[in-house]
């Protein structure tokens, strides 16, 4: 494979997947070049040791280059009662230096996407999503004095996870990190200027996410790097490693657990807030916003499906696997699914009819094909709907964190 930083271009497209400002660090790190599509971006699926990799995650400390997120800059008069229009949930109650995850729908009430709001001023935010989200925001904007710029080349990110992450950060000198709260955000001097921190990730772990600019991004691996050298040292991790840890916090992700309501192409195939256990983030007293309607008559009539958690008797992954009732009936399927490392647990995410997973939950039962020597054969295994997430330890909310 080619340097992707000097792919040759044709015309004024760069012929191949774009590299991030941290290709350099990462390209001789990833041995078997095992890499996945991350929307346009060179972005590592693992490093050639997943185990390392994911036990850095629970164990020490893990580094994900976190460039490739969509981001954009959202200001002006009315950037907040866009957002308030946009969003399921009420923005009016993020306070600056404060960030939320949150969800927005079309009109019929279905997820398009979700995504983090940081603020970053009274009339100035940020939100970073999975998909390229700029042809329905501008749309959205119309009527109001707003400005939406996309930055996602302009803004680098990584996202430090791991029970040693904030003892890393303070090495790295940025005094005060240990009293920084959950979803919350500030800036810190760095080699000369500042980066952002927010305490926020998809690992359902202690954790932090630094932005900056794309000058910062080789002095700020280095220095992670150094500071990492007393507490087990700070492990690049892909997205495999990232994806199991999401599942064992519950996280839910676009074309795995749902689809995007304006990619769907088939008639049921997207969800409602309400379907992916985020009617938390539905607020019905701040005023209309995109999908109301449709959500207000769901939430009267029941919906169609729901997203649960569940536990999966035996060892064997149940990723895709067909749920039955009674072990005839088909009744969903698993959606996300993993033996946990660390829970000693078969979990997964399952999407369900209803009333399966709310009302009735007995007789569910996992439709499991594995390969042996060549040979297909299936199981069926009980599984038991539990409370989301399956780990979530201490760590992850205290302030101070403990000193790893």
């Amino acid at each position: 494979m080619n340097d992707m930083s000097t792919r040759p271009l044709r015309g004024n497209v760069r012929i191949g997947l774009k590299p991030t400002p941290f290709i350099e660090r990462m390209r001789p790190l990833n041995k078997f070049e095992s890499l996945s599509y991350w929307q346009g971006y060179w972005a590592p699926a693992d490093f050639g040791n997943l185990d390392r990799e994911y036990f850095a995650i629970r164990n020490t400390c893990s580094v994900f280059d976190l460039s490739p997120m969509t981001k954009y800059r959202i200001t002006g008069p009315e950037a907040e009662a866009f957002l308030q229009r946009l969003m399921t949930r009420n923005i009016a109650k993020i306070k600056p230096g404060r960030v939320a995850y949150t969800v927005w729908c079309d009109d019929q009430g279905k997820v398009i996407d979700d995504g983090t709001v940081f603020r970053l001023g009274p009339q100035e935010f940020r939100l970073c999503c999975q998909e390229h989200q700029l042809f329905w925001l501008l749309t959205s904007a119309a009527g109001f004095d707003v400005q939406i710029h996309e930055e996602t080349d302009e803004i680098i990110g990584l996202s430090l996870q791991g029970p040693t992450s904030c003892s890393v950060l303070r090495t790295l000198g940025l005094t005060g990190i240990e009293t920084l709260k959950p979803f919350e955000l500030r800036d810190f001097p760095f080699d000369g200027g500042t980066i952002m921190v927010s305490r926020t990730g998809f690992t359902g772990d202690l954790g932090y996410e630094l932005w900056g600019t794309p000058a910062q991004a080789l002095p700020l691996w280095d220095a992670l790097q150094i500071a990492g050298q007393d507490f087990g040292g700070v492990e690049p991790i892909g997205s495999t490693a990232l994806d199991m840890a999401r599942i064992e916090a519950g996280f839910i992700g676009a074309h795995i657990d749902f689809m995007p309501a304006d990619q769907a192409v088939r008639a049921g195939r997207a969800a409602s807030p309400f379907e992916l256990n985020l009617g938390w983030l539905v607020d019905f007293n701040k005023g209309h916003f995109t999908g109301r309607r449709a959500l207000l008559e769901e939430q009267k009539n029941g919906s169609k499906h729901c997203l649960v958690a569940v536990d999966i008797e035996g060892n064997k992954p149940a990723n895709h696997a067909l749920i039955y009732h009674n072990k005839k009936t088909e009744v969903g399927h698993i959606s996300s699914g993993i033996w946990s490392p660390t829970c000693k647990r078969n979990i997964g995410l399952a999407v369900l009819q209803t009333p399966y997973g709310i009302s009735k939950n007995d007789n569910l039962w996992a439709e499991i094909y594995i390969m042996r020597e060549l040979k297909w054969e299936k199981l069926m295994a009980k599984c038991t709907v539990v409370k989301a997430p399956f780990f979530e330890p201490a760590r992850r909310k205290a302030t101070p964190p403990g000193a790893y």
